[in-house]
């Protein structure tokens, strides 16, 4: 239901009271969210008016968490978190830091006894918004939506909102700390009558909540209470309204069962830059501001040598002293009442950087942004599968960390071998909390490579990922055999004896998006003075949070993070053999029986050989490297033995006729087959079954010259054809018959930079001797029209390739050309020396951590 239309109580009368300085009447802090000396006059106000009770802007269900906030082991930054039961994807935060006002308020509260509320909307109504309800829509008439901080700062003269602000509040001297909060609320009681709302058509029913829970507080504290809350509320909270007026406004609202917890933040979060906008867009700044007891322009310098100096940058102590006298002389050329964070930036580019902005950089980035992550105590409210998780973190020494790190497991250890089902177990579950990467030795081998970063959206992550299960096995063990049902059903088997769609006491799994409670919801962008009501959108996965001014004074809006997709799409062939490779990375062994069984089903109803092509590589690396994890995946090589028959008898049909596009994807395929075989164990027939298949399209004149080209490279690589033969296959492909389309497409196959074949010519002195021997070969009259093709493909080399291969050209044709009469090719002994290869045995043993035979 739509709430009923806001009447004269948006706009503010110009006799509405200022806050209280003496006595009459509750403490109005209209503050700045994340604003460092808001925090500062917040406490300096309450030390000296010691209010009994103080209410906070955010939602009400905190109140049954705010007594965490006092627990030795809650450290900001940290965020509320509110999430609808049934639905955990429809969430919200409200971020705080260790410099916002709020949580300045409530640690004084909690530490003074003092009684803490809070007194925003609830996130039940937050987050059951109707959709009806657009703030487009109802702004129609009103224009765009003001930024009172950017109006304020116009009217002084400024154009950079920011600066203002840094001049007027966050810079100031001591002195009366009521003053900035008399002067706000005067100055915002002005906008709001002259803008009323200001083009945010929801703030009156969150002030009308408001009030209602002032007046309850006045009743149980008389005027001995505080409200901290957003400068922009203060002249609606003291408006005299009625009781009726305000309840009208709340009437009909929509609502949603919620549940609400704390949980880690990370200054980056609190950065606009780094896609939150939260007002501010130097949060390590602020923070320092906030914390240094005194001169801190010399402790920030300080910060940033030592920050240099760990970098191996030549920092020194007058470089500090340098670099303060020049922020203080920047601040007083510019009129500025103390050296801001554009003059210390400018002082360390200058003295510490020497004018570089590379390190200034890492600066920006380690300092003025940082990588603090809060911390939440046990107690805090979670749900199993998030209790489950950070006992894992726990007992595996993972912690989580907003700094991006790599993680080198060895799979043979077994803590190495947890941490890495754990980590693949997470990617199942869509919490991304590590990324695999490319390592020393490759991939596919027992050793892993992780990047890891801890994002506070991945706490949503797991409270959706509940509905599977209350430990990170069982759940993840649960959605992969969902998966391969799902596939199993798309390929017309079913398992009776398997739920696909677990049930739990959180609400009900059959969608991984109910949508009961009404559509996904994102939020409002967060500006820099605190939360806002989140607004319905069409779409169900944004890609980001946009971002607000972050001169606006408006609420720091709850994030809406990104949430799984709705149901999934039917699993391909390829799907599923991921999917039992990802299980056996995982060990899932409760899941793997129904995910083989899934991939039979669809091997057995797929004969598409491009489908067939991209399942086998990740059944090869199961086959392969399986036994590194500990995991009995010898039921696989059935059905990857299966899967590469059909490849064999496939591929030749399906090579001919292709159009370029459809020839460079099979191209790839092809590859990708070849490796795979190669790592088949047991596959000797197999192989050489492969290899007649690739004779077979090296030979085919309706084959496309591309695939043509790259089968003669595979089997000259696998020593399957003798250098005549290869000889003679291009010199056929590269006739004056032949197209010059196909004859550029073939030797882009065979020695194009796509097959790497630009490094094979400078290291193979075999191969550059053929190609050699044939340019030599090509008349006279036919060198002018081979001369484009040979262009086409040398120009897709490397630089330092190139140059190189005409270096050795210009060394002479013998040094290049294979001799008729040589046994070998040139370079190379008639046959191996076994003594020469063994001494690199020691040394291979060595790299790849195995033991020397003895």
């Amino acid at each position: 239901m739509t709430p009923p239309a806001a009447t004269a109580s948006v706009g503010v009368p110009g006799g509405a009271r200022a806050p209280r300085t003496g006595p009459g009447g509750p403490l109005l802090l209209g503050v700045r969210h994340h604003g460092p000396g808001s925090a500062r006059g917040v406490r300096a106000v309450l030390d000296a008016e010691r209010p009994a009770a103080v209410l906070i802007e955010g939602p009400a269900e905190a109140d049954a968490l705010v007594e965490l906030a006092g627990d030795p082991g809650m450290r900001p930054p940290v965020a509320l978190l509110a999430h609808a039961v049934d639905d955990p994807g429809r969430a919200a935060f409200w971020p705080m830091a260790e410099f916002s006002p709020e949580w300045v308020a409530i640690r004084w509260a909690l530490d003074r006894g003092a009684a803490v509320r809070f007194v925003d909307l609830p996130a039940a109504h937050t987050l059951a918004a109707d959709p009806t309800w657009d703030d487009a829509e109802e702004a129609a008439g009103d224009g765009v939506p003001i930024d009172p901080v950017a109006e304020l700062a116009g009217a002084a003269g400024y154009e950079d909102a920011e600066r203002w602000w840094e001049d007027v509040v966050e810079l100031r001297g001591d002195g009366d700390p009521a003053a900035p909060f008399r002067a706000l609320a005067e100055a915002m009681g002005a906008l709001r009558e002259a803008y009323g709302h200001g083009g945010h058509p929801r703030d009156p029913v969150r002030e009308a909540y408001m009030r209602l829970r002032l007046r309850e507080a006045r009743k149980e504290f008389g005027d001995s209470v505080a409200v901290v809350c957003g400068a922009w509320h203060v002249p609606a909270l003291a408006l005299r309204t009625t009781v009726a007026a305000d309840r009208a406004l709340l009437k009909g609202l929509p609502k949603v069962r919620t549940e609400a917890t704390w949980v880690p933040w990370t200054h980056r979060r609190l950065a606009r830059r780094s896609g939150y906008g939260a007002g501010i867009d130097a949060p390590g700044w602020y923070r320092h501001l906030f914390t240094a007891p005194d001169r801190p322009v010399e402790r920030w310098m300080t910060e940033v040598a030592g920050l240099l100096r760990a970098e191996d940058r030549p920092v020194s102590s007058a470089h500090v002293i340098e670099a303060v006298r020049l922020a203080e002389s920047l601040a007083a050329l510019r009129g500025r009442p103390r050296p801001g964070l554009d003059e210390t930036i400018d002082a360390v580019r200058a003295v510490l950087c020497d004018g570089s902005d590379v390190p200034l950089a890492l600066v920006r980035d380690r300092l003025v942004v940082g990588d603090v992550l809060g911390e939440v105590p046990d107690g805090a409210p979670a749900v199993p599968l998030q209790r489950d998780l950070s006992r894992r973190q726990r007992s595996l020494r993972l912690k989580p960390e907003a700094q991006e790190r790599e993680l080198a497991l060895d799979l043979r250890k077994e803590t190495d071998g947890d941490r890495s089902r754990l980590l693949h177990r997470l990617r199942l579950l869509g919490v991304p909390w590590g990324e695999p990467v490319a390592g020393r030795t490759g991939t596919g081998t027992f050793r892993e490579t992780w990047r890891l970063r801890w994002e506070p959206e991945l706490h949503v992550r797991v409270a959706e990922a509940g509905v599977w299960g209350t430990t990170v096995e069982a759940a993840a063990t649960a959605r992969v055999t969902a998966r391969a049902l799902t596939a199993g059903d798309s390929a017309g088997a079913t398992d009776p004896t398997v739920s696909p769609r677990p049930a739990t006491a959180t609400g009900p799994a059959a969608s991984p998006r109910p949508t009961a409670t009404g559509p996904s919801l994102s939020t409002t962008p967060a500006a820099s003075t605190g939360p806002a009501v989140t607004r319905p959108i069409t779409t169900t996965r944004p890609a980001a949070a946009s971002t607000g001014s972050a001169a606006s004074p408006r609420p720091a809006a709850p994030v809406r993070p990104i949430a799984p997709d709705g149901p999934a799409a039917p699993l391909t062939l390829a799907d599923v053999a991921v999917l039992v490779e990802d299980c056996l990375l995982a060990g899932l062994t409760r899941a793997l029986p129904v995910v083989m069984r899934a991939l039979a089903d669809r091997a057995a109803l797929d004969g598409d050989v491009v489908h067939l092509a991209r399942a086998l590589p990740a059944l090869a690396r199961a086959l392969r490297y399986g036994d590194v994890r500990g995991t009995d995946a010898a039921a696989l090589g059935e059905v990857a033995a299966g899967i590469a028959e059909r490849i064999c008898v496939g591929l030749p049909p399906a090579c001919a006729g292709l159009g370029a596009d459809a020839a460079a994807s099979l191209r790839e395929r092809i590859d990708e087959v070849h490796q795979a075989l190669g790592l088949l164990p047991d596959a000797t027939g197999i192989r050489e079954r492969w290899a007649g298949v690739l004779h077979r399209i090296a030979a085919h004149d309706r084959v496309p010259g591309l695939l043509r080209g790259r089968a003669a490279r595979l089997l000259l690589d696998e020593e399957r054809i003798p250098d005549d033969g290869a000889a003679l296959l291009m010199s056929r492909a590269l006739s004056p018959g032949t197209p010059p389309s196909d004859a550029a497409a073939w030797i882009d196959g065979f020695a194009g930079a796509a097959a790497d074949g630009g490094l094979l010519l400078v290291h193979d002195e075999r191969l550059r001797g053929l190609v050699d021997a044939w340019l030599t070969s090509v008349p006279a009259e036919a060198f002018t029209d081979v001369l484009p093709l040979l262009r086409r493909t040398f120009s897709a080399y490397e630089p330092g390739v190139r140059r190189t291969l005409g270096e050795l050209a210009a060394r002479g044709p013998g040094s290049g050309r294979p001799s008729a009469s040589a046994p070998g090719a040139p370079g190379f002994a008639p046959a191996p020396d076994p003594e020469r290869a063994d001494a690199v045995l020691p040394l291979l043993h060595l790299v790849l951590g195995t033991e020397v035979p003895a």
